[in-house]
């Protein structure tokens, strides 16, 4: 019997480091990018750190009763869309390259083009939102974008490294049309073991600034979130983007829980022309990182945003909410508080030359 128990117990540590070797987990930094990690003043016992204590449960919960609750628990009947949801499939490749638009692509990734040059962001358009088939599955009408949609690109930009925000079929298939990467310290190890070259990267921390294409400037700013893609977090750091262009000032985001980072942002960049914030797969047990709605409209005032774009939403179940409640809190909320909410569906050009634009609450058709 013995015999039989070590048999098992090598075979699932030797499949564990099979699977976990796989190219969709990406890689650890080593060499000189574990030199430049170990020198960041973000980085301190093994790992990057937030600006606040940032414990992944809150306070009054459990991390077993959370994960009993998302994986056998009761679910909400709305967790997924009873049928499949209104989008519009754009030609990104036949956009006029003199219009200024941003187009989700659902999720959290979307694409764009301002000032002559392009930016693709966090692009997840395989099927899952896992490195496994067939777990984390997207909703129907929520993946209508695929890789090969993806005209040539100035830069790829990257928040942070987890599997709903770093998709590796995607970026793979991308990298021949892709001009540079942008990511933040550390993440560039998983591009490079995807063909990327280190030559391709721009690969910075929170408080650094670069010069882009066409007098666009780029700062990498804080973000209260975590990293990783295997066992061991954080060993990459997390993101958000100002970006500045010669016509517009745009907040990219990215994952984050509400905290004192937003107002910083504001009073050194705002106020911003437009701010796509993270807004939905929340919950109250990891409200340090990820923003509840009432936190969306709270971070929208601190960085003083004319408009915002609300994305994290209507493609996965990563959380217990239906999957409309975001959309529908967020813009009650921002009526409430006399904010200008854009709630395009997904695939629905946005001008960002104009102020007028009015989109339907599609989510309830």
């Amino acid at each position: 019997m013995i015999y039989w128990i070590l048999a098992v117990v090598i075979l699932l540590t030797a499949t564990y480091f099979i699977v976990i070797n796989g190219a969709a987990f990406g890689a650890v930094p080593k060499g000189k990018r574990l030199d430049r990690i170990r020198q960041s003043k973000f980085y301190r016992n093994k790992q990057f750190q937030n600006i606040s204590h940032t414990p992944s449960i809150a306070e009054g919960y459990k991390m077993t009763a959370v994960t009993y609750d998302f994986l056998l628990g009761k679910k909400h009947p709305l967790l997924k869309p009873l049928k499949e949801i209104r989008s519009m499939h754009t030609n990104l490749k036949n956009l006029d390259k003199n219009m200024d638009v941003f187009v989700w692509l659902g999720h959290s990734s979307y694409y764009i083009q301002t000032d002559g040059v392009s930016f693709l962001i966090d692009p997840v358009l395989s099927l899952y939102g896992s490195p496994f088939k067939y777990f984390n599955k997207a909703f129907k009408g929520s993946d209508i974008f695929k890789p090969e949609d993806i005209p040539d690109l100035d830069y790829l930009v990257i928040t942070h490294d987890h599997f709903d925000h770093l998709d590796y079929p995607t970026v793979k298939s991308i990298k021949d049309r892709t001009g540079t990467a942008v990511v933040p310290l550390g993440a560039g190890a998983h591009l490079e073991r995807w063909g990327y070259a280190e030559s391709q990267l721009i690969e910075e921390e929170w408080g650094s600034e670069v010069e882009l294409k066409n007098n666009i400037k780029l700062a990498f700013t804080p973000a209260r979130h975590f990293s990783g893609r295997r066992i061991k977090q954080n060993d990459t750091l997390w993101t958000s983007y100002v970006l500045e262009t010669p016509t517009k000032k745009i907040f990219l985001g990215g994952d984050s829980g509400y905290d004192s980072h937003f107002k910083m942002i504001g009073e050194k960049y705002g106020p911003f022309d437009y701010a796509v914030l993270e807004n939905g797969q929340y919950g109250d047990a990891w409200r340090y990182i990820h923003t509840l709605p009432e936190d969306v409209i709270q971070a929208a005032i601190d960085i003083d945003a004319r408009h915002i774009i609300p994305v994290h939403a209507a493609k996965f179940a990563l959380a217990l909410h239906p999957w409309n409640e975001p959309l529908q809190k967020i813009t009650s909320l921002g009526e409430e508080n006399g904010l200008n909410i854009l709630t395009p569906m997904i695939g629905e050009v946005v001008d960002l030359n104009r102020n007028d634009q009015q989109f339907t609450n599609w989510w309830e058709e």
